[in-house]
């Protein structure tokens, strides 16, 4: 299984989770937000940073904003005015990526047309994510495929069919490695919609490393999918939950990106190896938590020992439980007293 190497860190299987602070367009258009998001992240210890590429006239057709959906609440800006205020322009795309590299935090985006691949390429973008929407654009993806760099797929609303067809056009292309992130498209997402055990459906029908997008609330779910092999986790992330936008109210707040962060890499930890390992510090415990050999009454030295006369206390530092059959029967060496512990040397 080929891992991704995304601006020198290596993702995949066997490799600490890799955690993605989605800001997408979190920053709302206001480039100070967005360096205030993008210290939080890092401040949260996130391994990247990701935006959301696409233009006024790339993503929504004139007859949508012509009918005005609303993606939030029915008092917010029309949909145009949206997407108007959200995109960043070119310029705002060479700032965030140049902050986000000063302050030492790997920065890339999703695309949404080949123009903005053209964009993020001048930007020497590391990687690129392909949003669940896109599945099924296959034009799209050949693009992408062109640049020869790291790409991760989102198959939320997907089929195991499209993503098997995303998977063949972008291998066919000639893409870098892909990562398949497993997604629920629903914002918030009900935990009991999430089904993580896809994740290992994924992995053995595509062989490819495979995440978790999360729209869940909190960090249990996307914490399960760390302990379930995810190799990376993406979530919406904003510093004010309460803040006007599409996903501030459902994005990870820095509170919950450290918990997430500080979580995957203890869980990561605590996977281990399946091979049954006792350790050093475990085999030292046994000295103080096991028990040892006493005597349950006075004895005399040349009496023999029966079950009756002996009992198992702590510490574990003489006579073990399980050598019982080696005692039994065998005469004292020395005068003993109930409770007193018995060694080795004081059988015959």
């Amino acid at each position: 299984m080929e891992k991704l190497n995304i601006g020198g860190r290596a993702v995949g299987q066997g490799e600490p989770p890799y955690i993605i602070a989605e800001i997408g367009a979190n920053h709302n258009g206001d480039m100070e937000l967005c360096r205030r998001i993008i210290d939080a992240a890092v401040d949260a210890g996130a391994d990247a940073v990701k935006f959301q590429s696409w233009t006024k006239g790339s993503l929504i057709s004139k007859g949508e904003y012509a009918r005005n959906t609303r993606y939030t609440a029915a008092n917010a800006p029309t949909l145009e005015q949206a997407v108007e205020q959200y995109q960043l322009s070119d310029d705002q795309h060479g700032e965030v990526f140049a902050y986000a590299r000063e302050r030492g935090i790997a920065v890339f985006s999703s695309c949404f047309s080949p123009r903005e691949v053209d964009l993020l390429e001048s930007l020497d973008a590391p990687a690129y994510k392909i949003a669940s929407m896109d599945v099924n654009h296959l034009p799209l993806l050949e693009y992408v495929a062109g640049t020869r760099k790291p790409v991760i797929l989102s198959t939320g609303m997907a089929t195991l069919g499209e993503v098997e067809r995303a998977l063949g056009v972008l291998r066919e292309a000639g893409s870098g490695p892909v990562a398949l992130l497993h997604c629920l498209s629903i914002y918030p997402a009900p935990a009991e919609a999430i089904n993580l055990r896809t994740m290992e459906t994924w992995r053995t029908a595509f062989d490819v490393p495979v995440g978790y997008s999360d729209h869940t609330l909190g960090t249990a779910v996307p914490l399960g999918a760390v302990a379930l092999g995810a190799c990376a986790i993406e979530k919406h992330f904003t510093i004010d939950k309460k803040l006007d936008g599409w996903d501030h109210a459902i994005s990870a707040d820095p509170a919950e990106l450290k918990e997430l962060v500080d979580g995957s890499r203890a869980v990561f930890a605590a996977l281990g190896s399946s091979a049954r390992i006792v350790g050093p510090d475990e085999i030292e415990k046994r000295k103080v938590f096991r028990r040892r050999m006493v005597v349950t009454r006075d004895m005399k030295s040349g009496d023999r020992l029966s079950a009756g006369d002996v009992d198992f206390k702590r510490p574990g530092t003489g006579i073990q439980p399980d050598e019982l059959r080696y005692v039994l029967g065998r005469p004292l060496m020395r005068d003993v007293c109930a409770e007193e512990e018995v060694e080795w040397a004081d059988l015959a």
